[in-house]
Formats: structure tokens, sequence, C-alpha cells
């Protein structure tokens, strides 16, 4: 492998690991959610009530396992995520109940979108101080760049295979990929690894917060609530991108198409907010996170051409490059580094389980008649009140400063 500094290893370890979580985000997931209900006979609402569930416990089960990343090596702990992933992978290629369907989308929720991307995230924002904004906002590209890529490739490998080959090749290729990246890019790295910067000394420490403070400072709920939108109104749309399609009576490639546009926005959007928030901070950023998601809400409200999803998605991405940047961010620089793997197992959790919500909610209004219009309403409503508290608290988000 190209002899990379001791940074750019960290970055390109990152970046991996995002682009492999998306085998367990909701977009993807999504893509096979049509196969596997005709295949098992089901409805959107129990698809959506059976991925809320498995979703839910995910969540739980991460607090926990999360936290042990403060505990391990990073080698140690990555191998364990890898190894998880590639049995969840193998086990979903297997599905032919609903039972197996529960435990297999568990598993991919909580090795793929919980655990990949926690130890991408957790490391980064531990090894990375000077310039957190700008590496979180690299590593982001993984994900952002396996959004722009595989809607389409897999809605085109269906043509060629049926969906539990694909799942047996993802399988494969974790595997055999991921392991050769660790070896050659972390295996150095300890818990009090920082980067090699020379130019940057802090006058100051700030406090690192333990979990149990975390959870009894009212600050952490309502930045929360803003975090939460991203992940709960996009899982919906995501999992239940075949139902705004019929609605909106687009073709079933014009939201696999339009994926490209909003990865691209995340992607842009992702290179911009690294450089503002090594500049500004998170802190002075986060009231801006949804303002775009909120006018994705309003475009897939009022317009039905075909042209507005890639308008909506294009919003989307706007905001999730954003969310994925400010959301590890926000709480470095809020409560430290020291306990930064606990407190984000916890915050973790409450994205994956908000993704349950999210898919859950979506279930129920469409099994009880809501257009896609309603439920575009219904999340504004929340973007906006979430909103209005954060804008009430944006000037006591100041870290604790300590003396050196």
């Amino acid at each position: 492998m190209i002899n990379f500094s001791i940074n750019k290893k960290v970055i390109f370890f990152g970046f991996i690991f995002t682009f492999f979580s998306s085998f367990g985000q909701s977009f993807f997931l999504g893509l096979f959610n049509a196969p596997i209900r005709n295949e098992l006979g089901i409805t959107h609402g129990q698809f959506g009530n059976i991925y809320a569930t498995a979703t839910i416990f995910s969540s739980l089960l991460l607090i926990w396992v999360g936290k042990k990343i403060d505990e391990y090596q990073i080698i140690y702990y990555s191998f364990f995520v890898i190894f998880l992933l590639f049995f969840s992978s193998l086990f979903f290629s297997f599905i032919n109940s609903v039972i197996f369907l529960s435990i297999a989308i568990f598993l991919m929720r909580f090795s793929g979108q919980g655990l990949m991307s926690h130890t991408s995230t957790t490391t980064i924002s531990r090894f990375f101080e000077r310039s957190r904004g700008k590496a979180l906002s690299t590593i982001w590209f993984g994900l952002s760049s396996a959004e722009f890529i595989l809607p389409v490739f897999i809605t085109y490998l269906f043509v060629l295979y049926s969906w539990r080959s694909v799942w047996q090749g993802i399988a494969i290729i974790i595997i055999i990929f991921l392991p050769l990246v660790v070896l050659n890019t972390i295996k150095k790295i300890k818990l009090n690894s920082r980067e090699k910067n020379f130019y940057y000394k802090k006058s100051f420490k700030i406090k690192s917060w333990k979990r149990l403070e975390v959870i009894k400072d009212y600050r952490f709920y309502i930045v929360s609530l803003n975090m939460l939108a991203m992940p709960w109104i996009a899982t919906g749309i995501f999992v239940y991108q075949s139902f705004i399609s019929e609605s909106k009576m687009w073709d079933i490639y014009t939201i696999p198409k339009a994926f490209m546009v909003y990865s691209l926005a995340s992607i842009i959007t992702l290179f911009f907010s690294g450089f503002l928030v090594d500049k500004y901070s998170s802190r002075k950023l986060i009231p801006l996170m949804n303002i775009p998601l909120l006018i994705s809400m309003f475009i897939l409200f009022n317009y039905q051409h075909e042209m507005s999803a890639f308008i909506f998605l294009g919003f989307v991405g706007i905001s999730n490059g954003l969310a994925n940047v400010l959301g590890s961010s926000t709480w470095a620089e809020i409560y430290g580094v020291k306990f930064i793997g606990s407190i984000k197992a916890l915050t973790t959790a409450f994205m994956v389980f908000s993704t349950a919500f999210g898919t859950a909610i979506f279930g129920i209004m469409i099994d009880n008649g809501f257009s896609i219009e309603n439920i575009a309403f219904v999340s504004g409503i929340y973007i906006v009140v979430s909103l209005a508290l954060l804008i009430s608290i944006r000037n006591k988000l100041e870290p604790i400063r300590l003396k050196k």
C-alpha cells in the first residue's frame, strides 16, 4: 500500500468504514423492500414494523457494545465489527420467513449503520483536534460515494442476479477487503493517539464529560432533537421510496437516479462544511443544519413533476452533508474526547432508534391512508419545533474550559 502519513491512513480507514456502513443504511436496505415484500407476502406497514422493531433492538445493544471502543485498541474492535458485518450480510441472503427477516435487519442495522459508522466517526473524533471538521467531512465522502453509486448499480444487478446473490457477493467483498484496510491503516493507532500537527497548541483544555453527566445535561436533548430529524425523516423516505414513486406517479428509476443528485449535494456540502466547522465551530453552524431538509419537505408537499424528485433529494443531501459532520464534531466540542466513545455510542443509538421511529411512523401513516404530502407536512412541523428550541439555547452550547 502507498506509504501515507499516519493522518492520511486514519482518514482512509474512516472513509472505507463509512462506505461499507452503507450496507446497513436505510437507503440501501430500502432497495430490497419490494422483492422481499413480494416474496414473503407482507405489506408496507408490516415491513415497516419489522424494520422498526429490529432497529430499536439494535440501538439498545449499541449503547453497550459501542461503549467498548473506549476500552479496546481500535484494531481489535475493528476486526470484531468486520466479522459481524460479514456474517450479517451472508445471513441476509438466506431470508425465507418473517422471523429471518427480523433477525437479518437487526444484524445489518447493528453492524452496518450502527457499529461501522460508530467505529469510523469515534476514531476520527478522538484522533483529530485541529482539523477535526475537515477529517470528518472527508470520511463521510465514503457514505456519499456509496449513495451515489449503489442505488443505480444495485438496481442494475437485479436484472442479472437474484437479490440473494447480491448479498452473498457483498459478504465476500467484506471479508476479503476490509481486514487488509485495517492492517494497513490503523494497526499502530492507540486510544491516546492524536494527529501530528507541530504548529498548533491549545492554550486551554476542554472538560471531558462522562456519559452519566451528559445524560443529565438538558442541552444534550435539545441538540439531539435536531440531530435526529435527518435520520428519521430520510429513513422514511429511503425505505418507502417505492411508495413515493407510486404516489407521485414517477418512473421506477426516478428516485434511484435522483439519489445521484442527493449524493452530489452531500459531497459538495461535506467539502465546505469541514472547513466551516474548523473555522467557526459546529456549535455556531448547527442551527443551519435542518433548514435544507425543511425546504425539501416543502417541495415534496407542493410539487408532482418528476424533476421535483431531484430537487427535493438534493436539499435532503445538503442537510445530510451538514448532519454527518456536525453530528460527530458537536459532541466532541461540547463534551471533550476522553469519553467520546461512550457518548457517541449513546448518540448513535439514538440515531439508529430514530430511524426505527421514522420507518414505523411512515408505515403506520401509509397504512392509515396518509398521502406523502401529509407525511411531508408532519415532518416539517417536527423540524420547525426542534429548530425553535435549539435557537433558544444557541448561546449556551459552549464547552467548560480548563486551564492547562
